[in-house]
């Protein structure tokens, strides 16, 4: 499995917009994409130094080829909606890819 790791800031203002936008629009348009290997997502929120709100999301993904069927072939290269970029005051230059290890 691969997590699909990126972060994002935005306003306290924002915050509560940028987060229904993710949950009722972005993913929901992702899961309707129907990209094989796609596994879902998770985002993290937390309040973060200077006044912001910083949101983590995390895809699942079977493989390095389901992410690249996502993100194209420079699958490091975020992929933000310009809606979502509207409400963003910063965000990483790069998705990070691990390979997660069960325990069990």
């Amino acid at each position: 499995m691969i997590a699909r790791i990126w972060y994002g800031w935005t306003s306290h203002e924002n915050a509560e917009k940028y987060e229904k936008l993710l949950r009722e629009e972005v993913l929901l348009e992702i899961a309707k994409r129907s990209i094989p290997g796609y596994r879902g997502a998770e985002i993290f929120v937390r309040e973060a130094e200077n006044d912001e709100m910083e949101f983590i999301t995390l895809l699942r993904f079977d493989t390095i080829d389901a992410v690249r069927t996502f993100a194209g072939k420079n699958h490091e290269v975020p992929v933000i909606p310009p809606e979502c970029k509207k409400l963003l005051k910063r965000h990483s230059e790069k998705s990070r890819h691990y390979r997660t290890i069960p325990i069990n």
